[in-house]
């Protein structure tokens, strides 16, 4: 990273006023742009829990991130969200905890993978990028609900992309099984994240619960996700990610801003790249498409579907 952008993210990370008193989960926290927003809500005071399937670089991970922060409350649990089994459990383990929860980060994904499968049979793309998430959020609904208070709310920070703008959802073939392409999967993996962001904030905003859902566009991001893509794509990206590609550090900053910022307190069903509104593909305004696709995902993942009964306070 340049000099002068990295004392701009450090001057502006320390206009944040610090988080002692949060407690905050990244999902995908031990690789790329999730470690580098675990780190930085770390450095904020916050207890950050690492919710990741990578054990083997779980304790380094964390170790360095203490080390540098100076923060002893970081910790990892393991969690697989291609596995809704998973998840499960490790909603369970945090609970046991009996801590708050005031930010969830959905950051975890896979990229442009060969066509494969989540231990549950679905699309990997759809199946952990969307699905996986999904369910992790309604899980722990109840406990942002409790830990938001006015004037506090609890937030839902979700991870898309750009390439949202090129996908399709296609619901009668949401596994991608007629026809299968790792980008267009991707793309309608992310596309789905903005849909599903907008539709939780209706119903949280509906319930009058103290806890927003807001969307992020970290932008073109240098990390080991390029590394399903094209040879060529890889090999741009290898020559020129000086130009071309932002740091982790940088691509976690929306991350950052969206889960701590002042500035959007109260403020729930944005698109936020660069730390600024950004309007999302069209179609993800839909409030049916929304609604139908979280009623789907509901039966995918087992879940009550609340649409028709926003009591969510």
């Amino acid at each position: 990273m340049e000099d002068g952008r990295w004392e701009c993210i450090q001057g502006e990370q320390d206009l944040f006023p610090p988080q002692p008193d949060r407690v905050a989960i990244v999902t995908g926290g031990t690789d790329g742009i999730g470690y580098a927003t675990a780190k930085r809500l770390a450095r904020l005071g916050m207890h950050v829990i690492i919710a990741g399937n990578n054990e083997s670089k779980a304790e380094d991970v964390v170790s360095n991130i203490k080390e540098e922060t100076l923060n002893p409350r970081v910790e990892f649990l393991y969690c697989d969200l291609a596995s809704l089994t998973s998840i499960r459990q490790f909603v369970e383990k945090f609970k046991m905890k009996k801590l708050p929860l005031h930010v969830l980060v959905n950051n975890a994904g896979v990229m442009m993978v060969p066509e494969r499968k989540t231990q549950d049979g679905f699309e990997e793309h759809f199946g952990l990028n969307y699905l996986g998430h999904f369910l992790l959020t309604n899980l722990l609904l109840d406990t942002l609900r409790a830990s938001g208070s006015p004037g506090r709310s609890a937030r839902v920070v979700t991870v898309s992309s750009a390439t949202h703008y090129v996908g399709e959802l296609n619901m009668d073939d949401l596994q991608s099984r007629k026809c299968y392409s790792p980008h267009g999967a991707y793309a309608q993996s992310k596309l789905a994240l903005v849909l599903f962001s907008y539709h939780l904030q209706r119903l949280l905003a509906a319930g009058g619960s103290h806890v927003t859902a807001n969307v992020v566009d970290p932008g073109v991001v240098n990390t080991e996700l390029y590394r399903h893509v094209f040879w060529g794509t890889r090999l741009v990206q290898k020559v020129f990610s000086w130009l071309l590609f932002k740091t982790p550090d940088e691509g976690a900053w929306t991350s950052v801003y969206a889960a701590v910022t002042p500035e959007l307190e109260g403020v729930g069903g944005r698109y936020l790249y660069n730390e600024k509104e950004t309007t999302s593909l069209k179609v993800t305004y839909n409030q049916k498409l929304q609604q139908q696709l979280w009623a789907t995902s509901c039966q995918m993942a087992g879940v009550l579907n609340v649409t028709h009964d926003t009591a969510l306070s």
